[in-house]
């Protein structure tokens, strides 16, 4: 297949980019130097030159303080583009590729949420990413738009100075004690296994709204814990509530995905913990056994 893969730099645009030539699939690797998505004409230009099978976007405005600040760039980058792409892409007879977020959701539930909740954002970040999921929805019917939570991968996040793993290791070479929030429970992801998940999402053609996070769930402080504990770190952690950081932002407290949709295309995760001793091992060079998943 022919492939556009926008945000090919990021975390996960690394990784889908390395899975989908591994499969023998041509891919065009689009920075935001090589294609700005919030410019129409610029976007409708390159998908009919391209004439690509699908389209992949990973990009998108993430970082939820500056969101709150700056809502309107938050509902061009997360919103408006992805529609423009979807116009595009059906235009082009594309399959269009899109990524959002367990921020869509409130946390008010204390199980898994399903693609069949409604949902019901706290912030900037979470409402603009809704909008998007509706305005691909009603710009093509050839679309797979993938929630997904607590992405972290070997190429690191370009906006974000690293990644939640990245950052742990960091603080504890400094010898100073790490408080982390033990009231946000979700699903950390591994972007190679998203990655992998998505691959088949592609070469299947499958359309829809799915939910694609590692299995199982942990607070951040449990996340934080569990990296030491594979190091075999000794580090002064300590759990704190959510409002010893005060933010303009409110976060959801539970945004564990249910992937019982995704499961029923025969595509399974991995738990959080085996992706996370698997990406730890990766850092230091060390192969890795295959990865449990749940059959």
């Amino acid at each position: 297949m022919k492939i556009i893969l926008i945000g090919a730099n990021g975390q996960l645009g690394t990784d889908l980019r390395r899975a989908l030539e591994g499969r023998g699939h041509q891919v065009a690797p689009l920075r935001r130097a090589d294609l700005d998505i919030t410019d129409a004409v610029q976007v409708e230009t390159a998908l009919a030159e391209a004439q690509p099978d699908a389209v992949i976007n990973t990009a998108a405005f993430h970082k939820v303080e500056e969101c709150e600040r700056n809502p309107a760039l938050a509902f061009e980058v997360n919103a408006i583009a992805p529609m423009d792409l979807a116009r595009a892409c059906s235009r082009a007879g594309a399959l269009f590729v899109h990524f959002s977020t367990d921020y869509v959701f409130d946390g008010a539930k204390r199980d898994p949420y399903a693609e069949t909740d409604l949902p019901a954002p706290l912030n900037v970040y979470g409402a603009s990413k809704v909008a998007g999921e509706h305005l691909i929805a009603a710009n093509t019917d050839r679309f797979a738009i993938i929630r997904t939570c607590g992405l972290y991968g070997t190429a690191g996040s370009s906006g974000k100075g690293g990644n939640f793993v990245e950052t742990m290791l960091r603080k504890a070479r400094t010898g100073e004690t790490v408080r982390v929030v033990n009231d946000q429970v979700l699903t950390p992801t591994f972007t190679e296994d998203l990655a992998g998940a998505v691959v088949s999402i592609v070469e299947n053609r499958i359309c829809g709204l799915y939910h694609a996070s590692c299995e199982g769930a942990c607070s951040w402080y449990e996340f934080a814990r569990k990296i030491f504990e594979i190091e075999g770190l000794e580090v002064d952690l300590r759990p704190v509530a959510t409002s010893e950081f005060p933010s303009p932002v409110k976060r959801p407290p539970y945004s564990v995905l249910s992937k019982q949709r995704l499961r029923s295309l025969g595509i399974e995760m991995p738990f959080w913990e085996y992706s996370l001793e698997r990406y730890l091992k990766a850092r230091h060079g060390v192969q890795a056994a295959e990865v449990p998943v749940r059959r």
